[in-house]
């Protein structure tokens, strides 16, 4: 929320800045400097991941003739000029991606507005030459200035996590081919049963439709979670029971739910390993094993055929009777990591 309201403040300031840029004579004898890129040495692969970013400190002094002056709500960038035969521009850090498209390196951006503002537009140019396509940028939250200079620039926004927006240019003069922010959210949820036919269920903590009902722990997957791994973490978070996983039982798809994100739910089948109930009180009002005849004769779960049906299909897993996806570990080509691959194994007992 702080680097979002840093992106806002700055924007704010970007359309009075290009009406000053025209109105600023350009300044003549320019002296003979140049700008270059703070240490290289940022990892290739963590490039659109979340990174706690290197503490930055704005430069206030001119750069080649122009000069920069920093406000508390934005920056004012006045162009130098740049027809000087004794200016000499550097392209940004950046390396080439798998698509013919370009990654910027966000830790060797210029500390000053010109520098940035400079250095992109000699860079996009060099990039267009070569025949780039896509272009990444992330900026990072120290770096919140310099985003509407590179929105003025022709960027657009991508997505932004905790510490960084990313944004994306498209060199060609045809529709973007760059892939859309992430659309989805995965959520997990348990059906844990003891011997006595009994389901493990929670009362959550909630204003919403669901206030008040027994229910399955669920909960969100953890970036670089597997879906099985993150349900008994969310079981083990809500309740204090240890668990082992057994299938994959179904899923649904639904859409327009969070932020307009389609959401998925996997429900797993895990087998308790301990029966000891510690709720977490953040989250959860309350925890117990409840007969299965008692949580589906809820009126909830008489009127949400989808809810009715997940219960229905644990049952008859739990009784052999139908048989859900297994999860196998196994090295794809693609990337050479190991990874889940879940699916239906009839010969597995």
């Amino acid at each position: 929320m702080v680097m979002m309201a840093a992106v806002v403040d700055a924007c704010q300031w970007s359309g009075f800045c290009i009406q000053r840029l025209k109105e600023q004579p350009r300044s003549s004898g320019a002296k003979d400097c140049s700008f270059k890129c703070l240490t290289k040495g940022f990892l290739q692969k963590s490039i659109l991941s979340t990174t706690s970013s290197t503490q930055l400190k704005s430069s206030t002094v001119p750069l080649h003739g122009g000069s920069y002056v920093h406000k508390k709500k934005g920056i004012h960038v006045l162009s130098p000029n740049i027809s000087s035969p004794s200016m000499r521009v550097e392209v940004l850090d950046a390396w080439d991606d798998d698509y013919d498209g370009v990654i910027i390196n966000p830790e060797s951006l210029p500390l000053s507005a010109n520098a940035f503002a400079l250095a992109l537009r000699a860079s996009l140019s060099n990039w267009k030459l070569k025949g780039k396509k896509g272009v990444w940028l992330k900026i990072l939250l120290d770096q919140a200035d310099l985003v509407p200079i590179a929105i003025q620039e022709g960027f657009n926004y991508h997505h932004a996590e905790s510490g960084y927006v990313m944004l994306t240019y498209w060199i060609p003069n045809e529709p973007s081919m760059l892939p859309a922010s992430p659309s989805h959210q995965i959520g997990v949820g348990g059906f844990v049963l003891n011997n006595k036919r009994e389901v493990l269920v929670v009362k959550e903590k909630c204003p919403c439709s669901c206030s008040g009902l027994w229910k399955l722990p669920t909960g969100y997957i953890n970036k670089s979670e597997d879906v099985f791994t993150g349900a008994i973490r969310e079981v083990k978070e809500e309740t204090g029971v240890d668990t082992i996983f057994l299938e994959l039982v179904a899923f649904r798809h639904a859409h327009l739910v969070a932020f307009e994100n389609s959401d998925l739910l996997f429900v797993c089948m895990l087998k308790p390993l301990s029966f000891e109930i510690t709720i977490d009180e953040k989250e959860i009002q309350a925890a117990k094993w409840m007969p299965i005849d008692e949580l589906i004769g809820q009126p909830f779960y008489q009127e949400d055929h989808m809810s009715k049906k997940v219960i229905d299909i644990c049952m008859s897993a739990y009784e052999d009777r139908y048989s859900g996806f297994i999860a196998n570990q196994l090295t794809s080509k693609i990337d050479g990591k190991l990874s889940y691959l879940y699916y239906n194994d009839s010969n597995k007992n």
